[in-house]
């Protein structure tokens, strides 16, 4: 669903610019349908927890490791109970109470120390009596007092996780290639090729396109990815999902095997994609705003067709614009492929840098914040977007919908107490005042020139 809100901008774009699709973009359609049927079935297969309770979620190893079935939570003999009593010492952590749930031990207490050295202690202890039978987490309570969650591991299945099966290898592939050949018809169309022909000569024409497009998605994921991995954080290679209609792909998304160990982790690998993913938008946008041709308006007000498209939409892409272009800022432009695919690196990064729930934006507030303040942001964020949506987008009003589905309450790390330093925070403001400036129209002074 995620991939479905971003997708129907280019549904609104194209329709909205091109009329409506027909012969080989009915074609794209059915495989675009193909594929959704294709996830949704592969979603449904798997166990998808969203318990809010004490234990806030189940285990990200089941949720985001596809492994689709839950252990069972064993009862601890009174020899395994008193074992996990002396794994709490009370000068950390004042062990008063253990209780069960079907997702894991709730152990409940007073801390007495530091979280981050108390769950370091504590979880060291764990793993010392009981091996990797249990993930240790520490989180805030409904009465914001931090208690203990042992959620069952099955580490024995984790370990056959860890590398890909050639079932995993061909739907990479496979991912890859489809959405190379539908970003290259997009792009081919971009490039003004006569898709009537029907020959193969459409993919060196939508070449440039499809990769500058593929590149800033990888970027993107490939920052998450190896920041992950940084962290000990098991994640799998990037999944590319197509897309029948401009931009040719809903983009790209890894998977987390494990765990991340605490809100340091979280916020340094939800920062680290868009950043990487920026940082190749940017130069290729600049490169194609550079070879884009000034055209007259389509009408008032903002367009998003790339015959008639007006850097006015975003305030950083109006001031990115003026930059490169000077005064044309308040021309349109009919914008070359390259520049295309630079405009949508940034849509999907302001997407997903919105505060809700489970996009990169939401595990930046959660670990800003904490879990719960980050859920009533999300939420808040949902609403907000919903109205923008209804005064000024009206055809984006049914995609801001679609973000209810979302999640607002985030998957909580493993140490989930512990609060961020101080450059985090600031880094976090920063990423934040950059959302706003790709959501925003420009102000006045940016359109000078007319």
């Amino acid at each position: 669903m995620l991939w479905l809100v971003l997708g129907l901008a280019g549904i609104g774009i194209y329709w909205a610019g091109r009329g409506r699709p027909a012969g080989l973009w009915e074609g794209r359609l059915g495989l675009g349908l193909a594929v959704v049927g294709w996830l949704l079935h592969a979603a449904s297969a798997a166990t998808w927890p969203w318990e809010l309770g004490a234990v806030a979620s189940y285990c990200m190893v089941l949720q985001w490791g596809g492994m689709g079935q839950r252990p069972a939570v064993q009862p601890l003999q009174p020899e395994e109970m008193t074992r996990l009593q002396g794994c709490f010492p009370w000068t950390l952590y004042y062990l008063q109470q253990v209780e069960y749930h079907p997702q894991g031990l709730i152990c409940r207490g007073q801390l007495r120390t530091p979280a981050d050295t108390a769950y370091e202690s504590i979880a060291a202890n764990i793993r010392q009596q009981f091996g990797q039978r249990f993930w240790v987490r520490l989180q805030q309570g409904q009465d914001e007092k931090p208690f203990f969650a042992l959620v069952p591991n099955p580490q024995g299945e984790l370990r056959q996780r860890l590398r890909p099966t050639s079932q995993e290898w061909n739907t990479l592939a496979m991912l890859l290639l489809t959405t190379a050949l539908t970003t290259s018809l997009v792009g081919a169309q971009l490039a003004d090729f006569d898709l009537s022909r029907r020959d193969l000569g459409f993919i060196p024409a939508g070449l440039p396109y499809s990769l500058a497009l593929l590149a800033i998605l990888l970027s993107h994921e490939l920052g998450h990815f190896a920041t992950a991995w940084f962290y000990g954080v098991r994640a799998s290679l990037p999944y590319f999902i197509p897309f029948p209609w401009l931009p040719g792909t809903l983009g790209a998304y890894v998977r987390m095997h494990t765990p991340i160990p605490h809100r340091r982790a979280l916020f340094d690998i939800a920062l680290a994609g868009p950043v990487v993913g920026l940082a190749v938008s940017l130069p290729l946008l600049v490169w194609g705003l550079l070879h884009s041709a000034p055209v007259a308006p389509a009408g008032p007000g903002f367009s998003l067709s790339p015959e008639h498209f007006t850097p006015q939409v975003s305030t950083l892409l109006a001031g990115i614009t003026r930059l490169v272009l000077g005064a044309q800022t308040t021309s349109a432009l009919h914008l070359h492929p390259i520049a295309v695919a630079g405009c949508i690196g940034l849509a999907v990064t302001a997407f997903n840098l919105l505060p809700i729930g489970r996009l990169d934006g939401g595990h930046l507030i959660h670990a800003m914040v904490g879990q719960r303040p980050a859920a009533t942001i999300g939420i808040l964020t949902k609403w907000l977007l919903l109205i923008l949506a209804w005064i000024r987008q009206p055809w984006l009003f049914l995609g801001v919908i679609l973000l209810f589905l979302v999640p607002s309450l985030d998957e909580p790390a493993l140490n989930d107490v512990t609060d961020l330093d101080h450059r985090r925070d600031a880094l976090g403001l920063v990423a934040l005042a950059g959302l706003i400036l790709l959501l925003l129209p420009a102000p006045t002074f940016l359109l000078g020139g007319s």
